[in-house]
């Protein structure tokens, strides 16, 4: 449970190696004796991850496995995870691959790992947190989207697909959620310069983890439900979204 300063005291992390989700939990500044459970596919990994990130060492980081794309296993996953920490206080659910546009094009089931990966067996899991979440009656869940999925691109349009899934899964959960003392937050970073995107030309208007794990913690300590990051991508995918297909084409990627 929450401490007495609101600091969260139990955090469960859906892709425990994610950059984005040890960047937000550093951001978070978590209070001497919580709890976080990372949660993904190698145990190994996201314990090398978690050492690499400096994450405080009054802070208690343990590891188990969860694969998104075992959506059987979702439910006694989830189970397990809430019996473990206890009462949860936040859930990051910054998991997800990018993938190859190009084979995925030729290779249909190489865009199946992506959208499993990135929006099914995620959303799957979303969902049954979310029932322990509302049994609860408090917690905040925080689904990382991607400003990809605002508008499918030819360059990206497989994994923007996934991402346009998720983005439209995360607003009607958010909405459901109303009025149960549980609130999610939708995060739609640009471009993120990191080990995903490693070797890429960066987009304008590119972000970090530290500043994309920064607007999360000011989110989940404030009242903020969707959270572009930087905050100027916004407006643009506004216009963006209002171009007409013949011009948006025409655009690069």
């Amino acid at each position: 449970m929450n401490d007495a300063l609101g600091g969260a005291q139990s955090v469960l992390v859906l892709g425990g190696a994610s950059e984005l989700g040890l960047a937000t939990l550093r951001a978070l500044d978590l209070r001497p004796g919580a709890r976080v459970l990372l949660a993904g596919r190698s145990p190994e990994a996201m314990a090398a991850a978690a050492a690499e990130a400096g994450l405080a060492p009054s802070v208690t980081v343990s590891t188990t496995n969860w694969d998104a794309r075992d959506t059987a296993g979702h439910e006694a996953f989830v189970e397990k995870a809430f019996a473990e920490l206890g009462e949860v206080d936040l859930v990051l659910a910054p998991a997800g691959i990018l993938g190859d546009q190009q084979r995925a094009e030729t290779d249909p089931a190489h865009a199946v790992d992506i959208w499993e990966t990135n929006f099914v067996g995620l959303a799957a899991t979303l969902l049954s947190a979310a029932a322990r979440l509302r049994t609860q009656g408090h917690g905040v869940l925080v689904v990382y989207s991607s400003v990809a999925g605002l508008r499918g691109r030819k360059a990206n349009f497989v994994y923007g697909a996934s991402k346009a899934g998720l983005d439209a899964f995360a607003e009607g959960l958010g909405a459901s959620l109303a009025g149960t003392g549980v609130r999610l937050v939708l995060v739609r970073p640009g471009f993120v310069r990191g080990r995903m995107t490693a070797g890429m030309p960066a987009a304008p208007m590119a972000t970090t983890p530290e500043a994309v794990g920064a607007a999360v913690a000011a989110a989940v300590a404030g009242r903020a439900e969707i959270v572009p990051v930087p905050r100027a991508v916004g407006p643009v995918f506004l216009v963006l979204r209002a171009l007409p297909a013949k011009i948006f084409r025409r655009l690069p990627g």
